[in-house]
């Protein structure tokens, strides 16, 4: 919350929570993807860097495909303008999320090889497949979870030196994972991105 913000909550509170309560409740008949592109194009908009980032991921979450946030953006070009349509993709390539790169927009969920089984640590490693990178957490038996090496608020990629025990901390903004079940522990409110994991014939194998 803004200074600002944070000022008006303190003198102004009865008001304000009227307007944050009046804007929570708006839109709740629109489906959850819909209100997430909304949102999005409001910061396209406003051309607000970081919340662009922020709602850009959740729009991602809700299941928004990267091919119909580009729609969006051009739907929208009668109120954004090419100007802020240019911004809004100097934006992502910015942020290099796989699911953008021109190879990839159009492309079918497959499996991927992570390598033998065997020779994947117990415990955490991080590896690039493809293009993408991962964080690959093996118990003491034979379960994997492989997440997305990027944080979920606004798409930063989280290094392996980030990584405390089984704790993973996004370096931009502290948002603290346990990187055994993915959850989200401190500061944020939402889980890294899991991928869907499979095991044949020895071998590790991850969707997306």
């Amino acid at each position: 919350m803004s200074d600002a913000l944070d000022y008006l909550m303190q003198v102004r509170g009865d008001a304000m929570r009227s307007y944050f309560d009046f804007i929570k409740k708006s839109g709740t008949h629109l489906d959850k993807k819909t209100r997430a592109i909304i949102s999005v194009i409001t910061k396209v908009d406003n051309q607000t860097e970081s919340g662009f980032r922020q709602y850009l991921v959740r729009a991602l979450q809700a299941g928004v495909t990267p091919n119909e946030i580009l729609d969006a953006l051009f739907v929208a070009f009668p109120s954004l303008g090419l100007s802020k349509i240019i911004w809004a993709v100097d934006q992502i390539l910015a942020l290099d999320i796989p699911e953008f790169r021109p190879d990839m927009l159009d492309g079918q969920s497959a499996w991927h090889s992570l390598g033998n089984l065997d020779d994947i640590t117990r415990g955490v490693t991080r590896t690039e497949v493809n293009g993408r990178e991962l964080f690959i957490y093996r118990d003491s038996g034979d379960q994997v979870r492989v997440y997305d090496s990027h944080c979920p608020h606004q798409v930063t990629n989280i290094p392996f030196l980030a990584l405390s025990g089984n704790i993973l901390t996004c370096p931009k903004h502290g948002w603290k994972f346990d990187i055994t079940s993915g959850k989200c522990i401190d500061k944020g409110d939402r889980p890294l991105r899991q991928y869907q994991a499979r095991v044949e014939n020895g071998e590790l194998h991850v969707r997306w």
